[in-house]
């Protein structure tokens, strides 16, 4: 099964574990509650919301967490996700 056969929310989930180890992590797919809106599409897989606590994430800025999270996206997001909600810290 390559990349694109997988739902994306999962390459998003599999990515942050490998590269962050996180204590806790929950990626939701908040595409239903954009349909009709910018960047919307058929079939969703657009809008997603991230919770996680890494101690990865110790003693960086909340701007250099969220880089390192999309840089981390940048396959997703060329892929259609267009919004992406980030709550993230460290415990």
């Amino acid at each position: 099964m390559s990349m694109n056969e997988i739902k994306i929310r999962d390459r998003i989930e599999t990515k942050l574990r490998a590269s962050f180890a996180p204590d806790h992590l929950v990626v939701t797919d908040d595409s239903h509650q954009h349909a009709g809106h910018s960047g919307a599409r058929p079939g969703g897989q657009t809008h997603f919301s991230i919770e996680i606590i890494s101690a990865a994430f110790q003693g960086k800025s909340r701007v250099d967490i969220h880089r390192a999270i999309n840089a981390l996206l940048a396959d997703e997001f060329a892929d259609g996700v267009h919004a992406l909600a980030i709550s993230a810290k460290a415990p």
